[in-house]
């Protein structure tokens, strides 16, 4: 007991000397306003880095392969054989499916990326399922990161303007792509030229990958018309035509065979060989000497080339156009390479604004509001307007971080005026709420600590801003017993005001450090969560700045004050 009672008296004997000191008192405040600032600037420095939610090691992902349009099924058999045999060679992959023509069953991802709605053969999906994420030393995020420059490389040259995805299961709420440019205007042939322009200046940004335009490209395609007057004249009919039509290249039921042990009829399905319907080159001659081999019997038993009764037609395609709030918009996405989606995204805004000053009038989005980064263009020619808007995930962790940072405001007001009640001081309720704030210090140091020593880019998130607007009313209840304590110490003992405040906060200290410590002690478990990592970091780092203020800066400030 005299042994605490020493060292009581000893931390007291040290407050007392700094408070007692006016050189100690402003060194201390001019180190703790040092490290205010030098935390700050953390940010924007780079040393820090925000994102809503880190990527989670998962035990599986999705490789979604989007050919151009026009292509055939066998373009993207090919493609598809190309991205599995390098997926073989994994040794953590377990097993694949591939999905030829349509997407894979809905996953959390896909319900957004729209993989429900691919029927087409120029889309394919792969699912690749990896060993159990415990026993496996390379992280799945990892493992894509590596395999996606590889599996493009390879894959995406053998059919042009072939677009590979690597997605991988959203930690946080699901989006359509990391980062989202909205192309609005009128003239949807220019948005998707400008939306063209905007995936290149994407593309040549660092830590952007998967870029893509979610538009359809326009392509060479024929149409069969059937000639009525000339199958009329050949004794013809024009459902003759169109059933050898389908029979050929899409094959149809001719027959039904009874089978007795599945009690039903089984339908013979008719259709030419793979090779007889594979047309070599996309041309007009090749085709029209494809259905030249095919010829109908009319009734009197004459075989009439297929080619004398039917037309054909070149013409290119009609691209789908696609709305948003009843305005005509295309979309250009991009995933991020293991980076946060802030940083590029102000990167390539910067590149987009100076690249399109040449020929647009370009603004910005005036104001502080939900689309403040949109970019409204003009064209100086013919005065078209269009307008990009960024989305996705990028909007997603503004959003959350914006909120967030009205909600720490409104704790901060709502403190402020709790305290005015009870002290009936501004001054001590200044003094609560500035100490609260400076837990700031080490939420983000913490932050810079935990990404030196961890293998992958430890960012500042959404639960990291909820640990710091938790740590407010730690903070201030440490205040508030220094305060109480130090008043009845002057009023009901009459101790001198710098001695008193030296008492306080000697005595006051085992609780306030024990009650840190099992804080830190309860926030260590989720310091290596993937999701929750942030929360407890900020929990932990910014309880002991908490504490270092509660016990060296409030003092000063009470020491300086009147109002106690």
């Amino acid at each position: 007991m005299a042994h605490n009672d020493h060292k009581g008296k000893k931390f007291e004997n040290f407050i007392f000397g700094i408070l007692n000191t006016p050189f100690k008192s402003i060194l201390v405040m001019l180190l703790i306003f040092a490290a205010l600032a030098g935390s700050i600037m953390m940010l924007p420095t780079k040393l820090v880095l925000a994102k809503m939610l880190p990527g989670k090691s998962t035990n599986t992902f999705t490789i979604y392969i989007d050919m151009p349009k026009g292509s055939s099924i066998n373009q993207t058999t090919v493609v598809s054989e190309c991205v599995t045999k390098i997926m073989k060679e994994e040794k953590e992959v377990n097993d694949m499916e591939v999905f030829l023509g349509q997407g894979s069953p809905l996953d959390y991802a896909g319900l957004v990326k729209g993989s429900g709605m691919k029927m087409s053969v120029e889309f394919a999906e792969v699912v690749v399922n990896l060993s159990d994420k415990h026993g496996r030393d390379e992280k799945s995020f990892n493992m894509v990161q590596r395999l996606r420059p590889v599996i493009k490389n390879a894959c995406q040259p053998i059919v042009n303007g072939t677009v590979i995805k690597m997605i991988e299961m959203p930690a946080g709420p699901p989006t359509l792509a990391s980062i989202v440019v909205e192309v609005y205007g009128k003239n949807n042939r220019k948005a998707i030229m400008l939306a063209a322009e905007t995936a290149d200046i994407l593309q040549a940004t660092d830590g952007l990958v998967d870029i893509d335009v979610m538009a359809d490209e326009r392509h060479t395609e024929y149409t069969l018309n059937p000639i009525e007057v000339k199958a009329s004249q050949s004794g013809l009919s024009i459902k003759q035509v169109n059933e050898i039509l389908y029979l050929a290249f899409e094959g149809m039921g001719v027959a039904v065979k009874n089978t007795i042990d599945l009690n039903d009829q089984i339908s013979i399905f008719v259709a030419l060989s793979e090779e007889s319907q594979t047309i070599e080159t996309n041309t007009l001659q090749l085709l029209s000497n494809k259905l030249s081999q095919l010829s109908l019997m009319n009734q009197r038993g004459m075989m009439i080339p297929l080619t004398e009764v039917v037309e054909i037609k070149e013409e290119l395609s009609v691209p789908m156009i696609y709305h948003k709030d009843l305005k005509t918009m295309v979309n250009v996405v991009a995933e991020t390479d293991m980076v946060s989606q802030v940083y590029p995204l102000l990167d390539s805004r910067e590149k987009m604004i100076k690249q399109f000053s040449n020929r647009y009038e370009v603004k910005k989005e005036p104001g502080i509001n939900t689309y403040m980064f949109d970019l409204h263009l003009k064209d100086k020619m013919t005065g078209e307007k269009f307008l990009l808007r960024f989305d996705g995930e990028m909007k997603v962790t503004l959003d959350t971080f914006r909120d967030l940072g009205g909600a720490f405001i409104a704790a901060l007001v709502l403190i402020f005026l709790l305290l005015v009640v009870y002290y009936k001081s501004f001054a001590l309720s200044g003094i609560v709420l500035g100490g609260s704030f400076l837990s700031i210090i080490g939420v983000i140091a913490g932050h810079w600590v935990a990404n030196l020593v961890t293998q992958e880019t430890f960012f500042l998130t959404a639960t990291s801003l909820i640990g710091f607007i938790a740590l407010m009313g730690i903070s201030s209840r440490n205040s508030l017993l220094l305060i109480d304590f130090a008043q009845g110490l002057i009023k009901e003992k009459g101790i001198e005001k710098t001695r008193a405040i030296a008492i306080a906060s000697a005595t006051r200290a085992k609780p306030i450090i024990l009650t840190a410590i099992a804080i830190i002690l309860g926030s260590a478990l989720l310091a290596s969560d993937p999701v929750f990592g942030g929360l407890g970091v900020a929990l932990i780092s910014g309880t002991v700045a908490a504490v270092i203020i509660s016990l060296l800066f409030v003092p000063i400030l009470l020491n300086k004050t009147k109002a106690i």
